[in-house]
């Protein structure tokens, strides 16, 4: 079971094409570490209930930021959990910081958009990339050295800037000690002004399906997985096409769920507000067996706008590697 938490919507860069831009004047909700701590209890005693490995991914704007971050990671790590994090990498350069990622983390995922030219103007941070690229590779030499099973992994966001590009970012993530790459490609939903003018069309989408198959292969051997999937490649084809996939039967939860910071569980960010289910209300193990065929019921019955064009990487093969 895979549970990703946002838990803040505060971010210390501004990217033009993020919600958490910080230039942006919007109402920057936090979570409350108390419920995290009592949901974390409840998802110790349901991992020994089930058997089944739970893995808690803390999300943001930038979640590294937020200080009650250390102690819920240990407290989870102390209940059976593991734990997984996507972070702008400001933070690397703390020996502190990258000490707690090696003890307590299972992986963890830096974004990154480009060579320093996009990188640093899309994250309105000067020198990003080259600072980016200096943590990363003291975190990947320390694990190393440590014997660390921490497992670093990239995530780009593809757009009309940096898609040409990408074959070559791989090859730089590879160096860097990355041994996992992933992308999403640019939507709209968050930042509909950047959208038009940067989103990525048709035949992007058939140069990248072109392109793959070699640069996996060229990947692997240098032991750095390249991820995505056939079914993946697909939808993202059909959003550049602008054809819409519904979902009327939506089981996501019965692997993933997305929690915001208030406290809102759905099978997906897109829809979190929709189905009415918070954390406070998972009392006991019970509750949270019963959970996904609630969501899949409310969803069946009561589908919500976004289900009408699922934009879920979780309802595809995003992390697939073939």
């Amino acid at each position: 079971m895979i549970i990703v938490w946002r838990v803040l919507e505060t971010c210390n860069l501004s990217c033009p094409f993020c919600a958490y831009d910080k230039r942006l004047s919007i109402p920057r909700n936090v979570a409350d570490p108390e419920r995290i701590s009592s949901f974390i209890d409840l998802l110790g005693r349901w991992r020994k209930h089930s058997g089944q490995d739970v893995l808690v991914s803390w999300l943001g704007g930038e979640p590294l930021l937020w200080n009650p971050l250390d102690d819920l990671t240990r407290l989870a790590r102390a209940n059976g959990l593991e734990i997984s994090t996507t972070t702008n990498g400001t933070s690397l350069g703390s020996p502190k910081v990258r000490r707690h990622l090696m003890e307590c983390y299972k992986e963890v995922t830096f974004s990154v958009d480009g060579f320093s030219d996009f990188h640093d103007q899309m994250r309105g941070w000067p020198g990003a990339f080259s600072k980016l690229r200096k943590g990363v590779r003291l975190l990947a030499d320390e694990c190393s050295r440590t014997g660390s099973r921490l497992r670093l992994r990239a995530n780009v966001v593809l757009m009309r800037g940096n898609i040409a590009r990408f074959p070559d970012l791989c090859r730089e993530l590879a160096s860097w000690g990355i041994s996992e790459i992933s992308f999403n490609q640019l939507g709209g939903r968050d930042r509909p002004e950047f959208f038009p003018d940067n989103r990525l069309m048709p035949g992007d989408v058939e140069a990248l399906r072109v392109l793959l198959p070699p640069l996996r292969n060229e990947l692997a051997a240098r032991a750095t997985k390249l991820l995505g999937g056939g079914a993946y490649l697909d939808r993202i084809r059909d959003s550049a096409l602008e054809i819409e996939l519904p979902i009327n039967d939506c089981r996501v939860a019965e692997q993933f769920l997305f929690i915001d910071e208030r406290g809102c569980m759905a099978p997906c960010s897109f829809a979190v507000g929709h189905f009415g289910v918070h954390v406070g209300d998972m009392q006991d193990v019970a509750d949270f067996d019963a959970l996904a065929g609630r969501l899949n019921a409310h969803q069946r019955h009561n589908p919500s706008v976004e289900c009408l064009n699922c934009r879920s990487t979780q309802q595809f093969s995003k992390f697939d590697a073939r």
